[in-house]
C-alpha cells in the first residue's frame, strides 16, 4: 500500500507532496539507476558504430539499421540528461525538503512538465526509429529491390532526430503557455510529419513493383507502416493547439499513442525477432504458426485501438475505471466492452507466438547460412549462429548494402565484401506476381 502512486509522467506538485507515496522515492531512485544505465549503454553503442566499422564501410555505406541505432542514441544523449535532472529535483524535494516544486516556497510546478517531455517526446523517437532502421532492411528484402532513397531516408532520421527536441511543448498547450510559444511549438510538430512522410514514401517506394515475398518479417514490416501512417495522421490534427486542447486526455490520445508507438514498435519488434530468428538460433521460426500470430495480433490490435478515436472525439477521457458513474459515456458502454474483450484476445494471440517461439528454437527447421539471400554482412559472412566475435575475419567492405550496379534489376543483392570483377550477377528475377522458383 506504499508504492508510487503518481502516473507514469509524475506530475508535480503532487509527486513532492507529502500525501504521495513513500515508494515515489524509490519510483525516483529507479528512474535515475535507468537515466544512468541508458546512457553508458548508448555510449558502448555510439563507440561502436564510430570506430569498430569494418574496413571501408564509410558513414554512407552503413545500413539503415545502424543509422538508427545511432542517431536514436545521439537523441537520448541530448534528451535524458534534463530528465535526470529533473529526477534528482524530485528525490531532493522529498528526502531533504528543497522546494524546486513547492508554490508555497517559491518552486514552479511546470518546471518539471518541461523536464520531463524535453525528454519524454524525444524518448518517443528513440523507441521507434530503430524500429524504422528495422523496417527498412527487412522490406527491401523481401521486396528484393534496394532501399528506395537510401540518402533522403538518413537525412529524414537526422531531421526527426533534430525536430524531436523542439517540439516537447506540444504536451502542454493546456499548461497556459504564452499563445506565441504555443504557436511556435505547433508548426514544428507539423513539420516534423514531413521526414516521417518522406520515410513512408521511401517504404512504397522500395515495395512497389517490387518482387514481394509475403512472410512473417514482411507482414509484421508492412503492418509497422500501416500502423505508423494511421498514427501520425492522427497527430497532425493533435499537432493543431485549437484542436489539441478540447481532445487532450480523451481516447483519442490514447488511440494515437499507440498506434505511433506501440502499435509501430511492437510489429517492428515482432519483424525483427522473426527476421533474425534463424541468424540468432541456427533454426527457421515457424512460418504457419507465425502467420497465425500474426493475423489475430493484427486483427485484435486495431479492434482495440480504432474505436478509440472516434470515442475520443465523442468526449470519452481517459483513465476512467468505471465509465458508467458518467452519465455522457454510458452511451459508449458497449465499444468499452467490445474494446475489453479484443485486449483479452490481443493477449492470448501472444500466446502463440510464445510457443512458436520456443519450439522453433529447439525443433525447427535447421537454417542455412543465409535463408533470405541477403547482403548485409551478419549474413554474407557470419556463420549462423554466430561465434563469439561475429566473423572468422575482419571482412573488407567494397561497396554498401544499397548500392547496385544494375538498376533495372529487382533481384540485384549483391555480396558486399567482394571487389566488383569479382562478383557474379545473379539470375534476371521473375516477373512481380509470378509464382516462386524455389529462391
Amino acid at each position: 500500500g506504499a508504492g508510487a502512486d503518481t502516473g507514469w509522467t509524475g506530475y508535480a506538485p503532487y509527486v513532492v507532496s507529502e500525501t504521495a507515496h513513500a515508494g515515489t522515492t524509490m519510483w525516483a531512485a529507479g528512474q535515475l539507476m535507468l537515466v544512468a544505465s541508458s546512457t553508458l549503454t548508448g555510449i558502448n553503442f555510439l563507440t561502436t558504430i564510430a570506430v569498430m566499422r569494418a574496413e571501408g564501410m564509410g558513414w554512407m555505406k552503413m545500413p539503415l539499421f545502424t543509422w538508427s541505432i545511432l542517431i536514436a542514441n545521439v537523441m537520448l544523449f541530448l534528451s535524458i540528461p534534463a530528465f535526470g535532472v529533473g529526477l534528482i529535483q524530485v528525490y531532493l524535494d522529498r528526502v531533504i525538503g528543497t522546494a524546486f516544486y513547492d508554490i508555497a516556497a517559491g518552486g514552479d510546478p511546470l518546471l518539471w512538465s518541461h523536464l520531463f517531455w524535453y525528454f519524454g517526446h524525444p524518448e518517443v523517437y528513440i523507441l521507434i526509429l530503430p524500429g524504422m532502421g528495422l523496417v527498412s532492411e527487412i522490406i527491401a528484402n523481401r521486396s528484393r529491390k534496394p532501399v528506395f532513397g537510401y540518402h533522403s531516408m538518413v537525412v529524414a532520421i537526422i531531421s526527426i532526430a533534430f525536430l524531436g527536441w523542439i517540439v516537447w511543448g506540444h504536451h502542454m498547450f493546456q499548461s497556459g503557455m504564452n499563445p506565441m510559444l504555443g504557436t511556435s511549438f505547433m508548426i514544428s510538430t507539423i513539420i516534423i510529419a514531413v521526414p516521417s512522410a518522406i520515410k513512408v514514401f521511401n517504404w512504397m517506394g522500395t515495395v512497389w513493383r517490387g518482387d514481394l515475398h509475403f512472410d512473417v518479417p514482411m507482414l509484421h514490416a508492412l503492418a509497422f507502416v500501416s500502423m505508423f501512417i494511421i498514427g501520425g495522421l492522427s497527430g497532425i490534427f493533435m499537432a493543431s493547439a485549437p484542436v489539441d486542447i478540447p481532445i487532450h486526455d480523451t481516447y483519442f490520445i490514447v488511440a494515437h499513442l499507440h498506434y505511433v508507438l506501440f502499435g509501430g514498435s511492437l510489429f517492428a519488434i515482432f519483424a525483427g525477432i522473426t527476421y533474425w530468428f534463424p541468424k540468432m538460433f541456427g533454426r527457421m521460426f515457424g512460418a504457419k504458426l507465425g502467420k497465425a500470430h500474426f493475423w489475430l495480433t493484427f486483427f485484435a490490435y486495431n479492434l482495440v485501438f480504432f474505436p478509440m478515436h472516434s470515442m475520443g472525439l465523442k468526449g470519452h477521457i481517459r483513465r476512467i475505471y468505471d465509465p458508467s458513474q458518467y452519465t455522457f459515456l454510458q452511451s459508449m458502454q458497449s465499444l468499452n466492452t467490445l474494446i475489453s474483450l479484443a485486449a483479452f484476445f490481443l493477449i492470448a494471440a501472444q500466446l502463440i507466438f510464445a510457443f512458436n517461439f520456443f519450439w522453433s528454437m529447439f525443433r525447427g527447421e535447421k537454417a542455412v547460412q543465409n535463408p533470405w539471400n541477403s547482403n548485409t554482412l551478419e549474413w554474407a559472412l557470419a556463420p549462423t549462429p554466430p561465434p563469439h566475435g561475429n566473423f572468422v575475419a575482419t571482412p573488407q567492405i567494397y561497396r554498401g548494402p544499397y548500392e547496385y550496379s544494375s538498376p533495372e534489376s529487382t533481384d540485384d543483392f549483391l555480396p558486399q565484401h567482394l571487389p566488383p570483377d569479382q562478383v557474379q550477377r545473379p539470375p534476371v528475377p521473375r516477373e512481380p506476381g509470378s509464382l516462386p522458383t524455389g529462391d
